[in-house]
């Protein structure tokens, strides 16, 4: 792209329903994959296509949020013109009110919007892990003669929040809706990332707002789809929607497949995180780890199978992690065995403690508890 596509992120999803590893931050700022949040991907592939200009609107626990994105410097975002900018959780100053959908908070950016100098504009979730190539996005959008283009991909991870889209031979979107019980295993979902020009866009807003409306998908996209054209683009490789503790949870053990971290971190882009200037992990003399990823920082002295441990992780000499998620600085101690366990930050498990959880349910630990 040259610099005709601005980028608005939204750092929380009304959908999304993590609860314990939401409580403390927003979904943007949602650790992932050893060393990386949430939010690294949609920044990473809107940069690769130069889409420069970035608005990141916020709706609460957006402390953790703004310390990993330093006004975007790990992204060759902090810049005099163009840059990202945080937008607070409230739809107007006078009231204080926070947005109740993505028209008020859209309508509430208006003047943000019109004044960037970009022509068009991609709305996108932040709980959403891929790989992908905008320029591809923009030039389908002009092919199409689009008015809206809608990011979808294949899954059989549906709950009855996601939206079930049809589209016909030319890929025009013909049905919009929430799934239902005779729909089969496998759907054609809504990604939540969105492709228009921006005057179109504001046009439609402006519209819904002036109604009192505040449901996006249902007020813009539903209600519109024989009046607009709006074309449906399907992403064909790895797609994660991270909205779910179990969702969370299979993306993340998905990571130790190469074939898919390869694909996900390096595939038509290269995923960018913050930098932290930290010490190699330490494996020290009862140290066993296999098909694990851990990140810098760490001190092994135990077993470590089938595991993710992000950085400053210890797990201490006879201890056991299998199948689990251990975050930033938790502690793991002697002989303590977790298994199918997510761990958020300084978490500490003390010693010959058994936890066990299933994949279809694994056990959260919040934010600093000691177990």
């Amino acid at each position: 792209m040259n610099n005709k596509t601005m980028g608005l992120i939204f750092a929380m999803d009304n959908e999304s329903h993590l609860n314990d590893l939401a409580l403390h931050r927003t979904t943007a700022s949602l650790p992932f994959g050893g060393r990386y949040r949430l939010i690294d991907f949609v920044l990473s592939n809107f940069v690769a296509a130069n889409i420069t200009t970035i608005g990141i609107v916020a709706k609460n626990n957006y402390n953790s949020l703004m310390d990993h994105i330093r006004m975007g410097r790990d992204w060759d975002l902090n810049r005099k013109n163009s840059g990202i900018t945080v937008f607070p959780p409230f739809v107007l100053n006078s009231s204080h009110e926070v947005y109740r959908g993505k028209i008020e908070a859209l309508y509430s950016l208006r003047n943000y919007i019109s004044d960037a100098k970009e022509d068009y504009i991609v709305i996108a979730n932040s709980n959403i892990a891929f790989n992908l190539d905008f320029n591809e996005i923009e030039k389908f959008h002009l092919d199409k003669k689009a008015d809206i283009t809608v990011l979808t991909y294949r899954t059989n991870e549906i709950n009855p929040r996601k939206h079930v889209i049809k589209m016909d031979e030319s890929g025009k979107i013909t049905d919009f809706r929430f799934p239902i019980a005779s729909d089969p295993e496998e759907q054609l979902i809504n990604l939540n990332i969105y492709f228009s020009r921006k005057d179109t866009l504001l046009s439609l807003i402006d519209n819904a707002y002036a109604h009192g409306e505040y449901d996006f998908e249902k007020e813009i996209l539903q209600k519109n789809l024989e009046e607009l054209n709006i074309m449906g683009y399907e992403v064909d490789g790895y797609v994660a929607v991270i909205d779910r503790i179990h969702a969370y949870y299979k993306h993340s053990m998905d990571l130790l497949d190469i074939n898919i971290r390869n694909e996900l971190f390096y595939g038509k882009t290269t995923i960018l995180t913050k930098v932290k200037d930290s010490v190699p992990t330490k494996y020290l003399e009862h140290a066993k780890v296999s098909n694990s990823i851990i990140a810098d920082g760490c001190e092994i002295n135990g077993t470590v199978e089938n595991s993710i441990l992000f950085r400053s992780v210890k797990v201490s000499k006879g201890a056991v992690v299998r199948n689990s998620i251990i975050m930033e600085n938790g502690i793991i101690m002697e002989n303590a065995k977790v298994n199918c366990v997510i761990t958020d930050k300084n978490v500490i498990i003390q010693p010959s403690r058994e936890l066990s959880g299933y994949e279809s349910y694994p056990i959260v630990i919040v934010k600093g508890r000691i177990v």
